[in-house]
């Protein structure tokens, strides 16, 4: 690769030149009323609307007006930890974790998995460091208010314009209502 080429694209990355990202969701609909939230970060906003717009297109779904869907997602905030971290009695490290903002503390034999709002996220994340645990994984999410049914034929277009989503380079996360079971996965 040329030096100039080199250069040119350090400069980019570093300097005045470099490109400004921005986040943006996109929200629609797919195969049997399925609500999608699209999170991007893009640094092209109209490649990245035609885009997202396209997988729509394709796979007979719509994309709808940001904001449409904001009743049916709310943001919570993710932490998982081992459960060995726990060194102290499960009734007293769940009333930690009330104290410290969670909603909801759910174990199984390795992991323990607690949700809190939005709002919380930061509150809940300074309980952990004040107790010692540190957390496999701190994520906001969108969690689906209700679930919506699908037969074998939506379920799997969805499933393709999840995967098409997921291969896009400026989408982050997609967030569906879509219900899973387990005899629909198992059709695919």
């Amino acid at each position: 690769m040329p030096k100039d080429n080199v250069e040119r694209a350090i400069k980019k990355a570093s300097g005045a030149d470099a490109e400004n990202y921005e986040e943006i969701t996109y929200e629609g609909y797919g195969q049997g009323g399925v609500a999608f939230f699209v999170e991007c970060t893009t640094n092209n906003t109209t490649r990245t609307v035609a885009n997202v717009r396209a997988i729509f297109n394709k796979f007979d779904g719509n994309l709808g007006k940001n904001g449409e869907l904001a009743f049916i997602f709310d943001r919570k905030g993710i932490f998982t930890i081992d459960l060995a971290q726990v060194k102290m009695e499960w009734d007293d490290f769940e009333m930690e974790m009330i104290d410290g903002g969670a909603e909801d503390v759910e174990k199984d034999e390795e992991e323990v998995m607690i949700t809190t709002a939005f709002e919380d996220f930061g509150s809940l994340s300074h309980k952990l460091d004040e107790l010692g645990i540190e957390a496999k994984s701190a994520e906001l999410q969108r969690i689906p208010n209700n679930t919506k049914e699908v037969n074998e034929e939506q379920f799997k277009a969805n499933m393709k314009m999840l995967e098409r989503f997921e291969d896009d380079d400026d989408v982050q996360n997609v967030y569906h209502n879509m219900e899973i079971t387990e005899e629909l996965m198992n059709s695919l």
